[in-house]
């Protein structure tokens, strides 16, 4: 997901990435390190301020346990893989891989947000221990920081051909990783909102979902505060990549009024789809992949892109240092990089797909999803879309605390 999933890259521009896909998001115009399609927001998605490793000593690893111990632990947001119509727990592309290459992958859906998940793992990676976890997917934002924070290894090319070879090119080089040395697009997505129909009309703004009374008590925002206060600065008629302070904390007081009077029933992650699926929630800020699988069971819950326009980001996989199977993660991450496995991953989730050939794929797959701009987005759609500008970390942990402030935590 959108901070989900969420934050976006920009110098010249990044594309479709909170972060960030499902989920998720960001960054600063000046601050971000574009590639290729100038203009196109598209680009503009995935970059988000922060530089590559410049720790003076090499990550510390762990001996590599791939060959003999075919296994890995993958992190990942709800949600956000392919699983068989008669098993839930069942993921057929995962299957797939382990008929490849023996690797049988322990996948956990425990990340809700980039924040409270970083607070699960910074203890491990700080004394120098085992995560846990081989692979992570994280939003831009939240990426570029643990790269920044020397956190993250190094991906062995040699054992990427297919990424090498496929990765979209606005998704190629952002400024906090700009060779791709630590990480590779999982999905990307935008951030918008979703309603119950069946419960109350279309919600079109971001005003409306902050204040109409018969929403009162029944919305929900993102925890992932570049989602949050992007849209509400989009609302306002400000740009997120370009901003002022007093924009930021104009913003911050639009929340803080919708909390103080009722309207938001609560602040989350990922978990506001089981809130708007029971009814819990009647409307909220959501990422768009998300509400696509909700309405497979209940095709009352609409996205709605705001008048004012979406946030777009980019949720990215990087190998944490002392990861036990590091060998098994890289092949895991060149395994989703073969445009069929997209294709099938992306049928599912149905998020902006980062791989070159996955849409002629997925003509062989479901052709009423070739021509859907949340999956294969075409100019028209990008141009509704935002990026989050990036931040340096003093100015990132002012707005975190203000954000939080409101959340109360």
């Amino acid at each position: 997901m959108a901070e989900r999933p969420t934050d976006p890259m920009t110098e010249a521009v990044r594309a479709a990435a909170r972060a960030g896909v499902p989920r998720r998001r960001l960054l600063q115009a000046a601050a971000f390190g574009g590639v290729a399609v100038v203009g196109s927001p598209l680009l503009a998605a995935c970059g988000t301020k922060g530089t590559a490793n410049t720790s003076s000593s090499a990550a510390p690893t762990a001996p590599d346990k791939s060959d003999t111990d075919k296994t890995l632990a993958f992190s990942n947001w709800q949600l956000y893989i392919d699983v068989d119509a008669k098993n839930q727990n069942v993921h057929p592309t995962l299957d797939q891989f382990k008929t490849k290459t023996g690797v049988t992958v322990a996948y956990t859906e425990d990340i809700n947000d980039n924040d409270s998940f970083y607070a699960k793992i910074v203890p491990a990676l700080r004394a120098g221990q085992d995560t846990g976890r081989d692979l992570m997917a994280l939003t831009d934002w939240m990426a570029a920081r643990l790269v920044r924070e020397g956190f993250v290894q190094k991906v062995d090319k040699s054992l990427t051909p297919n990424i090498a070879a496929n990765l979209i090119d606005s998704l190629k080089s952002p400024t906090w990783d700009k060779n791709r040395d630590y990480s590779a697009p999982w999905q990307s997505g935008v951030t918008g909102i979703a309603y119950n129909s069946a419960k109350v009309p279309e919600v079109k703004t971001i005003t409306e979902l902050l204040s109409r009374p018969d929403l009162k008590g029944k919305v929900t925002v993102l925890t992932e505060w570049r989602d949050t206060i992007g849209l509400i600065l989009l609302d306002m008629g400000k740009d997120p990549s370009n901003f002022t302070a007093d924009d930021f904390h104009n913003a911050v007081d639009v929340l803080q009024k919708a909390n103080d009077s009722g309207q938001i029933r609560q602040f989350t992650g990922n978990d506001y789809s089981s809130l708007l699926s029971n009814g819990t929630a009647l409307a909220c800020m959501a990422w768009s992949g998300d509400v696509v699988q909700l309405q497979a069971d209940n095709p009352a819950i609409k996205f709605v892109q705001p008048e004012a326009g979406m946030m777009i980001w980019a949720d990215n996989m990087l190998i944490p240092n002392m990861a036990q199977h590091t060998k098994n993660a890289t092949e895991l991450m060149n395994f989703y990089y073969d445009p069929a496995i997209a294709a099938q991953l992306t049928a599912y989730v149905q998020y902006i797909c980062p791989v070159n050939g996955a849409k002629e794929e997925m003509a062989k797959i479901d052709k009423t999803l070739v021509d859907n701009p949340l999956i294969f987005p075409d100019a028209a759609f990008l141009a509704k879309t935002h990026l989050f500008m990036g931040l340096d970390e003093a100015t990132e942990k002012t707005y975190a605390a203000a954000f939080n402030k409101v959340k109360g935590s």
